[in-house]
């Protein structure tokens, strides 16, 4: 027979480990108060204590995260995250994107979901969840000053991050007895990145035949999330419109301050509140811990305690139900107005009763098939046939052509460009050119790298100020390449 020191150190080892940082701001209050609640509810974890944010920044760490932590986080494998500030200015990295790219936390998902008649809202019956790409297109930070006029972000949109988070929001819906995804692009425009998602999504909708699927042009399919947010079930997008998007979502539930969120990816998985750290109220115990105790659920899942989730969740919605709410949710259905620590405690005291009206959704976890992006390394035919030179330059679009087709590249300019319009050979005069041009040069069917680097000899020692080149290829035949605006 074992001690009871040894038996609490056999179950301690094979707890769950949760790191937990506090953040900054409001973070330390509504974090004090969700572990109160994860800890009265019997939740089988061990906190381990990190620091991160503001007071690592301050340090000289412009990442905000030190190396001794991302250690522990991958020691750990699950962190749940108070709300961190990133202080004002150049020089200071986000750490959520740091933190999303480092550990590969594909999948952000984020519910909204309405709690009338108890909070109010325009849309008592809305219940979405915003599946967002989370380590690629604009948020890769890959942005350079060119001209003294132009500035630049390089979008990155690759099949198999696509294939990765359409599959996930399938899965998702699957596991969670929903019926539709939908997904958002601007592929009528973005026709190659946003165009890749949108073919990504048709040929994977294709194994999901009991889930229906729609594609919507992202500002067509805002308009109508935001006037009736009732019609969708799951979304799927890419990053710079679902982190937009998902927050437009959690305001049309009543209040930001009620959504969780989670970061997750094949070995590590992030959660935290949508709201940010709200320093102006910092202090006042008038912070809503809504959005990160229902990011704890959602870790509970991850972490299959799921009986204890719904306990979690049928306490919170029980709480709302009577009427104690803390400053932000207050209206005709308020009993009483509670402070944060307060709020908690009322959830700890309802562990155990259910919700008369309000009821908590499914609790599913995705299951990723393996194999989900083996189509990406798809062999395909790829060929040079030339490329598309950026210079800082001022004048007249004509002028510049003739000065580079009297030099002697032996590549053939084809078109010029200015911020994506087409300015030669056919242009407008109305067209308003800045010092950046495109300037595409191309072989008579394919271009050999010797007269790729000949062209930019030719261009650079014309005096020409080359900022940027970008090689031009057809895969099997096909383009790999835009068009000029106009072209």
């Amino acid at each position: 027979m074992i001690s009871i020191e040894k038996e609490r150190e056999l179950r301690t080892a094979v707890r769950p480990q949760v790191a937990v940082a506090e953040g900054d701001g409001i973070g330390p209050e509504i974090s004090q108060a969700v572990q109160l609640v994860l800890r009265e509810a019997g939740a089988d974890l061990d906190f381990v204590p990190i620091e991160l944010g503001e007071r690592v920044y301050r340090r000289g760490v412009s990442s905000g995260v030190t190396d001794e932590t991302l250690d522990l986080l991958r020691d750990t494998g699950v962190l749940l995250k108070a709300p961190i500030t990133t202080p004002q200015g150049g020089g200071f990295k986000s750490l959520n994107v740091t933190i999303r790219k480092m550990f590969g936390l594909y999948a952000n998902v984020r519910p909204a979901r309405a709690l009338a008649p108890f909070v109010e809202t325009l849309h008592p019956a809305m219940d979405v969840v915003i599946v967002r790409e989370n380590e690629e297109d604009v948020y890769g930070g890959i942005e350079h000053r060119q001209t003294r006029d132009v500035t630049q972000c390089l979008k990155l949109i690759t099949r198999s991050g696509a294939q990765r988070i359409v599959r996930y929001a399938f899965e998702y819906a699957r596991a969670n007895r929903r019926t539709r995804v939908s997904c958002f692009s601007k592929d009528n425009i973005m026709k190659m990145t946003d165009g890749t998602f949108h073919q990504v999504f048709n040929e994977i909708s294709a194994s999901y035949p009991e889930i229906e699927s729609e594609h919507l042009i992202v500002d067509i399919g805002a308009a109508r999330l935001a006037a009736n947010p009732e019609r969708f079930d799951v979304i799927v997008l890419p990053n710079l419109y679902g982190d937009i998007l998902s927050d437009v979502a959690a305001e049309l539930t009543g209040s930001v301050g009620l959504a969780g969120s989670a970061n997750v990816g094949e070995r590590f998985a992030m959660f935290e509140a949508v709201h940010g750290s709200a320093p102006d109220i910092a202090g006042a115990g008038v912070a809503n811990p809504s959005g990160l105790l229902n990011a704890a659920v959602m870790m509970l899942a991850h972490l299959g305690q799921v009986d204890v989730a719904q306990r979690i969740s049928d306490a919170w919605l029980t709480t709302i139900e009577d009427g104690l709410h803390t400053r932000d949710i207050a209206g005709p259905r308020t009993r009483l107005m509670v402070s944060t620590s307060d709020f908690a405690t009322a959830i700890a005291q309802r562990l155990g009763m259910r919700p008369r009206t309000l009821h908590a959704p499914t609790v599913g976890v995705p299951v990723m098939p393996a194999g989900f992006d083996d189509a990406a390394t798809t062999a395909l035919v790829k060929e040079r046939v030339g490329i598309d030179v950026f210079l800082d330059w001022t004048g007249e679009p004509r002028v510049l052509a003739e000065q580079l087709r009297a030099l002697p590249t032996p590549l053939t300019l084809e078109m010029i460009t200015n911020r994506g319009t087409q300015v030669w050979p056919r242009g407008s005069d109305l067209t308003r050119c800045v010092d950046h041009w495109r300037c595409r040069f191309v072989g008579k069917e394919r271009a050999t790298m010797r007269e790729v680097l000949d062209t930019l000899e030719a261009i650079h020692a014309g005096g020409f100020d080359i900022i940027k080149d970008e090689g031009l290829f057809t895969f099997d035949g096909v383009a790999g390449y835009s068009k000029g605006q106009g072209q």
